[in-house]
This record gives structure tokens, C-alpha cells and sequence, in this order.
């Protein structure tokens, strides 16, 4: 057994035992560095990339901790949107299993008084967007005086202007002996200064490059194309044999004008973001994932999170604004070593940025044309046929 299985091996046997079932092997680099630390109840401060294993980076551990012998809420994860909070719970359940430890969501926009119901069946961890779990501290209906550790997944999203106040007090009123424990995939300095402010003596861990997931399993490609002739592409893309394409745009405005053209020519998508009400983003994600609909148009924000399975194609139809979200987009696809493809849509302008890109971040970046239904060089040529 080598020294990173063992890790696995000396949390409680619930949690091995789900761990042999879903047939993994090792932990992966940013797990390997973060679960003991966790667990010796260091504060945490974590990069690594996107789709590199990080849910369980701190779900595992905290899983370690709770005591289901207890009524009291134990561990608090706070996340910046619905569908991560969601996600997070899926994972949570799935990963408890067998345990008896109770885990509850709490978001924005949900009705309070089912959201009172949870309460009173005693969760040990709660999961939630940090607007609503303060609501709820100030209405003293959640108790947080037993919390001992809180969890800012995507923490870069959450310790922003219109969250860090709600973040800073749901932080103080926890124990004075808390463990505070922040992921994310990218970290600016802003994001770092406010995190020390956070935790005490926290232990930075940064993973550029996991070398447990074969990252080469990825392809980055682009298309040359005007602004307007980017809607042909994308038809073209969503014809694609088998394809599970997610779709990035820059604002509302624009998936609006994209998907009703792309509806206009017969294409079936399923759109999402922030201005949707919660039964309609969760259908569209719902049929993206059954495969009902072979492509998902959304935006930066609406997407964050988004943890879906076989995702094939990442398309850029609005270019990233910086470096940090192309990494985020591009993480949804190639997810622990799966294979995938990221393409760009650029023009002659984003086309040089989007070398930069690939030279600051190690990747080679390919132009293609689409010949007929399938993707070949510039260069490649094809005899006529008689």
C-alpha cells in the first residue's frame, strides 16, 4: 500500500468502504496534501485546478470529523451558487452513506419555512450560499455555537464584495476555536489577503498541475471566425457525433440571441443562467445531463460549479475576459483524466490572446476548420470524388 492510500485507509471505515465501491485508487495530488491536513485541524487555504478532485479534498475529512451521535450542526459549507450547493449535498450523501450523519441545503430564492423543516431533523453539517445560512443565524434558528469547521468552496467567488461581509460574520459566529478551510482553482492575491484574514497559521496548499490526473487527455483547438459567423460553428459543433457540449457565453443578452437562433434552425439546447428560476435551471441541467439535449448554453456565473459528468466539447463562443476564467471554463471537461475537448471561437484579436493563454499555461493551441460534419486541419485536403 503506498503512502497516499493510506491516507484513505485511516479515515473511518464508512468512508473506505464507499471509496473502494466507486473504484478509485489514489487520492489525487491536491487530496494527498489537503485530507491530513484537515484532519489535524490545520486551517486550509487550497488551489488546484479544476476537476482535480477538490469537493472530496475537504468533504472526506469533514465526513472524518462529525459525530452522528450529536444533534448539533457541525460543519458549515458555504458555496456561491444553487447548483454547487446541490451538488455538494449529492456528494455529502453519497459519501456518508451507512454513516448516520444528516446533511441539509439552505439556499436563496427556496421556501424559509421548508427550509425550518430541515432544521428540525438535526443536521450535522448544513450547506448553503451565505446570504441565506446568515439569514438564518440572525433569526437564531441555526444554531452554530458546536460548528468547529467551515468550508468556502470556490472561495475566489465567495470572498467578493457582495459576499465576504455575509462570509466574515457567518466566520465569527462559530467557535473561537474553529477550523476555517478554503478551496479553489484560481486565487488571486485579493482572494489570499482576505483568506489570512480568515484563518490562523493556515497551511497554503498549491497545486498547478496534478500529476495523478494524465492532463494530456485534453485538446485545446480554435476556430477563426467573425463575431457574427460564430453561430455557424456552433451549429456545426452541436451536430458533432456523441458530443456533451457546454457552451460559455458573456452575458444574458447574448445566450438569448444565440439559443433562440440555434432553436430557429431545429437545434434542441437547454440554457442556463442567473435570471431563471430554480425548477427551470434544474430542468435544463437535468436534460443536458440525461443527454436529451446535446448542448448547454450558459453563462460564467450561472456555470459555476457546474459538476457534470462526460461533458465532451467546452466551447468559448465569448472569449474569456482573463486567464482565470478560461482555466475555470476549461476545467468542466477532461475531468479525473477523461478525455475532452476546449474550443475557442475567436477572432484575429482573440486569437493572440488566446496564444498567450496557452503559452502562460503550458498548452498548445491548434486551429481547425470543419470540413462537411468533421473537425481537420487548415491544411489537410481532400480529392473530389467521381
Amino acid at each position: 500500500m503506498t503512502e497516499n492510500q493510506k491516507i484513505i485507509k485511516e479515515l473511518k471505515p464508512f468512508i473506505g468502504q464507499v471509496w473502494e465501491k466507486a473504484g478509485f485508487h489514489s487520492p489525487t495530488t491536491i487530496q494527498s496534501y489537503a485530507i491530513p491536513a484537515i484532519v489535524e485541524n490545520k486551517d486550509v487555504i487550497a488551489q488546484s485546478p479544476t476537476g482535480t478532485g477538490k469537493t472530496l479534498a475537504y468533504l472526506l475529512p469533514v465526513l472524518n470529523k462529525i459525530d452522528p451521535e450529536k444533534k448539533s450542526v457541525q460543519a458549515v459549507i458555504l458555496a456561491s451558487s444553487q447548483e454547487l450547493v446541490m451538488q455538494i449535498l449529492n456528494e455529502m450523501q453519497k459519501w456518508s452513506e451507512g454513516s448516520g450523519i444528516r446533511g441539509a441545503s439552505f439556499i436563496g430564492g427556496a421556501n424559509v419555512k421548508r427550509q425550518l423543516e430541515k432544521l428540525k431533523k438535526h443536521p450535522q453539517i448544513v450547506i448553503g450560499t451565505p446570504g441565506r445560512v446568515l439569514e438564518l443565524i440572525k433569526q437564531k434558528k441555526l444554531k452554530m455555537h458546536e460548528v468547529k469547521t467551515v468550508v468556502l468552496d470556490e472561495g475566489d467567488q465567495l470572498l467578493v464584495p457582495e459576499h465576504i461581509e455575509n462570509i466574515k460574520q457567518i466566520v465569527k459566529s462559530t467557535l473561537s476555536e474553529r477550523q476555517v478551510v478554503l478551496f479553489s482553482a484560481t486565487l488571486p492575491e485579493q482572494v489570499i489577503h482576505i483568506a489570512n484574514e480568515l484563518t490562523k497559521e493556515a497551511e497554503v496548499i498549491k497545486v498547478e498541475k496534478d500529476e495523478t490526473i494524465k492532463a494530456d487527455t485534453v485538446n485545446h483547438i480554435y476556430f477563426l471566425s467573425e463575431q457574427r459567423d460564430k453561430i455557424k460553428l456552433i451549429e456545426k459543433i452541436s451536430r458533432l457525433e456523441k458530443v456533451k457540449a457546454l457552451v460559455f457565453v458573456k452575458d444574458i443578452g447574448n445566450l438569448t440571441v444565440l439559443a433562440e437562433k440555434l432553436q430557429f434552425k431545429q437545434i434542441n439546447v437547454s440554457t442556463l443562467h442567473s435570471d431563471m428560476n430554480k425548477m427551470d435551471r434544474q430542468k435544463s441541467i437535468r436534460e443536458f445531463r440525461d443527454g436529451k439535449t446535446p448542448m448547454l448554453i450558459a453563462t460564467d456565473v450561472a456555470a459555476r460549479g457546474l459538476d457534470i459528468e462526460a461533458i465532451t466539447h467546452v466551447v468559448h463562443h465569448d472569449f474569456p475576459k482573463d486567464i482565470n476564467q478560461y482555466v475555470h471554463r476549461s476545467g468542466r471537461t477532461g475531468r479525473f483524466g477523461a478525455s475532452g475537448t476546449v474550443i475557442s471561437l475567436v477572432t484575429e484579436r482573440e486569437e493572440r490572446e488566446l496564444k498567450k493563454f496557452a503559452k502562460e499555461l503550458g498548452f498548445s493551441a491548434e486551429i481547425k476548420r470543419f470540413h462537411g460534419e468533421e473537425i481537420v486541419d487548415p491544411k489537410q485536403t481532400f480529392s473530389k470524388k467521381r
